[in-house]
């Protein structure tokens, strides 16, 4: 019997080297039609299309549109006017030495033009203030939209290594179909010579339906994983197949938590948005304490008037000159409103230095806890390498034994199910491990490192 029954271990790595040459083949062909992504392209790709960070980019086109002389009031504002008219009456003059005059139908016409200059010369610094504060709101588009790509990026970076860890598990349910379908194999034919029982081979035959019921599950896992990732780079076809580089998640073993401490507080975007919330709130202050000071103010205009006249000795006038001014004066009291504004100016800065304080803590505690859920992952990483090597080791005793005849189907099976939860933990612990390292790239301002 022995000798009619090949080595099941032998053909089986005959049987996954074909099917390794097959998917290679078979990408191969579907890469002349389709391109090859790597992480780097799906970043870029994400990054000139995603429409949440188009939308955040107008965003910070406005603020910086608003960061203007003119908006502060730095600049003259100059106003044109220009009218013309007239009016039509009937006139009845009684006169005190009894006489009377009428007359009806008079037709007088008027217009004017001019042109209106005013600037404010001084405002108790108000105007400077204005222009530093819409400075900082510029700024804070331009570190809301970096916040908003840090995010892309790493939903992304995520994501692509989640989809590449869904396809290994594909492939790995894919071998253990090829093993179910082996002994099946095996099973038959011992049944045919009569060395096995017919309840062994439904057995077998039970066991590879389950598997395939399996891979089917993980087919799909993998497909709304690929719709995710198409999904984040705003590709047109989002069901389109996805055929990427990278066949292993990569893990950076030598990220040292004081080196990412120091360049989290430096770097981090959401603590630099905290810090210019505070600047910001510090301008609104000084633009309120302005408010104290005297202010002056410059008017000027040209101006020309015409006036028609269809009675009386004056039969038309015109008149054009220049007029100029300066205004000061001084808000000397407002129902105590200036200072009621103030002293809620001031409690508002105090606020964002207390919500600074708090959100620097967060990050800091954030950050120490993704570095121990990181150490503990990579110890766990290096256990389960260990494991795997003991199932895979394991299962190669058991299909010689098996082939033999010395071991029952029910105790190949466990050691099979050994090896496939063997290899599912350890890349469930390689994407933990990665997404504990990509939070520690995001958190500590060095998340575009990826590109």
């Amino acid at each position: 019997m022995n000798q009619i029954l090949p080595n099941p271990l032998k053909w089986l790595k005959y049987y996954k080297t074909c099917l390794l040459l097959f998917l290679l083949v078979f990408m191969l062909n579907r890469a002349k039609t389709q391109d090859l992504y790597d992480l780097s392209r799906c970043i870029k790709t994400g990054l000139e299309q995603n429409f949440s960070l188009q939308v955040e980019r107008n965003r910070e086109s406005i603020e910086a549109n608003n960061f203007t002389l003119g908006n502060a009031g730095m600049l003259p504002k100059i106003t044109n006017t220009n009218r013309l008219g007239g009016s039509l009456n009937n006139v009845q003059q009684n006169y005190s030495d009894g006489t009377d005059a009428s007359a009806s139908g008079i037709h007088n016409t008027s217009g004017s033009a001019s042109i209106d200059l005013g600037m404010t010369i001084f405002r108790g610094f108000q105007v400077k203030n204005t222009y530093k504060k819409l400075g900082q709101q510029s700024e804070m588009g331009e570190l809301k939209t970096q916040m908003a790509v840090e995010n892309l990026v790493a939903q992304i970076v995520s994501e692509y290594h989640y989809y590449v860890q869904q396809l290994i598990l594909y492939n790995n349910m894919a071998y253990a179909v090829s093993l179910s379908r082996e002994r099946v194999r095996i099973d038959e034919q011992r049944y045919l010579l009569g060395g096995a029982s017919k309840m062994q081979l439904l057995q077998s035959m039970v066991y590879l339906n389950a598997d395939s019921s399996r891979f089917a599950r993980q087919k799909e896992v993998l497909h709304t994983s690929q719709i995710k990732l198409n999904e984040l780079m705003a590709s047109e076809d989002l069901g389109r197949a996805l055929i990427i580089k990278d066949t292993v998640i990569p893990i950076n073993d030598n990220l040292l938590y004081e080196q990412l401490l120091s360049q989290t507080l430096e770097n981090n975007t959401e603590l630099q948005i905290a810090a210019k919330n505070q600047q910001i709130s510090a301008y609104d202050y000084k633009i309120i304490a302005s408010r104290a000071y005297p202010y002056l103010n410059l008017n000027s205009s040209y101006g020309y008037n015409f006036n028609n006249y269809a009675a009386g000795d004056l039969s038309s006038q015109q008149i054009a000159g220049l007029n100029y001014g300066v205004t000061f004066g001084i808000d000397v009291f407002d129902g105590f409103n200036r200072k009621r504004e103030r002293s809620n100016a001031r409690i508002e800065l105090e606020n964002k230095q207390i919500q600074f304080n708090e959100i620097e803590q967060a990050v800091k505690a954030d950050l120490l806890t993704l570095y121990y859920a990181y150490e503990n992952n990579l110890r766990l990483l290096r256990l389960e390498e260990q494991n795997l090597e003991v199932a895979r080791e394991n299962l190669e005793i058991a299909l010689e034994q098996y082939k033999l005849g010395s071991l029952a189907g029910l105790e190949l099976r466990e050691v099979q199910k050994s090896l496939l939860d063997a290899e599912e933990r350890l890349i469930s612990v390689k994407f933990m491990t990665k997404l504990a390292e990509i939070s520690l790239h995001q958190i500590s301002g060095r998340i575009l490192e990826y590109l």
